[in-house]
């Protein structure tokens, strides 16, 4: 069996924001197991909030990058083309064992077709979740990372399914949990109170003592957020829906510069709606754990309100992550005024939709990735050297 010391490192790739979450158990885990060799982090920048990047790496206790590609905005394919022509140089340099790439953003398919173009073995955490919907860029981006990637590590059973259903061979698949939730767990205990929260952004603390609870918003996919007709839908949705119970919304940086450029800021105006920066990791806990409902079209706030138990209100017509749907508090909804008041009338009157955690949603996924990871990557090392002899 190859020798571990003769390895190259272990290259971890991070992108934007929701791959923090996953490579930060990750790091940890790596470390304290035998048999692996250093991991090296990887920053593509193609998330370029340098200010909140800081925030996030320090709440979720990721070590500074070894290196940071800073690619920052762009078109998909200028990004993705950037990331490909900024990540070659380190591969080729570094000679990795393999390249660990997780999630769904155009850093990790961008950094698998390089890796794999090299002949270095590539890992896909998080594989197998289908929206089944081509119009969204990250299913794009999911496709093409499985076909390509060596070895696929899934949160999911169903997420087998749709890679079977796609010709890839089952030994290439391992189950193994969800990543979130081992970060999830480790920042319960650190987790900003809500209204430390609202204090230090200048925002009013007191909507938090509604007799119904508040609610937490994060919107942004382009379906949303960037056509006008629906984001003034969205926002005069969110205005009927705080007369229900008062809304905290971290607004994302696209979606907060399409309100301005439309001219919709008014609708934001007199209503009990917290609207906040983007915020920390803690601070995001902070808030889910103690929400009443989350409305949102994230898919980590999708896994994270079924791990709390929180019911969670998804606009959009489809997931990538059913379970939370078929086991969770997950209910996906159109932009349908009606039919959203009446589950958050439900929920307020009766709790809602009650979940059940989702099989190895406990904590220790990255663990268990670590022990197969040893295993594997000797005699995958090996056969790559032995194939491009």
């Amino acid at each position: 069996m190859t020798d571990q010391n003769k390895l190259g490192p272990l290259i971890c790739v991070v992108g934007a924001r929701p791959n923090y979450m996953k490579m930060a158990p990750l790091l940890r885990a790596f470390g304290a197991q035998a048999g692996l060799p250093k991991a090296m982090l990887v920053h593509t920048g193609q998330h370029y909030d340098f200010a909140l990047n800081d925030r996030l790496f320090a709440d979720l206790e990721l070590p500074a990058p070894d290196v940071n590609l800073e690619v920052g905005s762009g078109s998909h394919a200028v990004q993705t083309a950037e990331v490909m022509k900024r990540f070659e140089p380190v591969v080729t340099e570094t000679k990795p064992s393999c390249v660990i790439v997780v999630g769904d953003v155009n850093s990790t398919m961008a950094c698998t077709l390089v890796a794999a173009k090299l002949h270095v073995p590539v890992v896909h955490v998080e594989a197998g979740l289908r929206s089944f919907d081509r119009g969204m860029p990250e299913e794009i981006n999911r496709v093409v990372t499985d076909q390509i990637a060596d070895l696929l590590y899934t949160t999911e059973r169903t997420a087998h399914d749709n890679l079977a259903h796609e010709g890839i061979a089952p030994e290439r698949a391992h189950f193994v949990g969800n990543l979130m939730i081992d970060s999830l767990q480790s920042a319960m205990k650190k987790a900003v109170p809500p209204e430390q929260t609202l204090a230090r952004e200048g925002a009013d603390a007191s909507l938090l003592a509604d007799p119904n609870g508040f609610g937490v918003v994060t919107m942004h996919r382009p379906s949303n957020v960037d056509d006008p007709a629906n984001l003034a839908e969205l926002l005069d949705i969110l205005r009927v829906v705080s007369t229900r119970l008062p809304l905290v919304w971290p607004i994302h940086p696209r979606t907060r510069a399409n309100i301005e450029r439309l001219g919709l800021a008014s609708k934001l105006e007199g209503v009990r709606i917290a609207c906040l920066p983007p915020q920390g990791y803690l601070e995001m806990v902070g808030l889910l754990s103690r929400a009443r409902l989350a409305l949102t079209d994230s898919g980590g706030v999708q896994e994270e309100t079924t791990a709390l138990g929180v019911p969670c209100l998804t606009m959009r017509p489809n997931t990538e992550r059913p379970i939370t749907v078929e086991h969770g508090t997950n209910t996906l909804v159109p932009r349908d005024l009606s039919l959203i008041l009446h589950l958050i009338d439900d929920i307020l009157q009766t709790g809602g939709k009650r979940g059940r955690t989702p099989e190895l949603w406990d904590g220790h996924a990255a663990e268990r990735i670590a022990a197969h990871l040893a295993q594997w990557l000797p005699a995958a090392s090996a056969r790559r050297k032995g194939e491009s002899a």
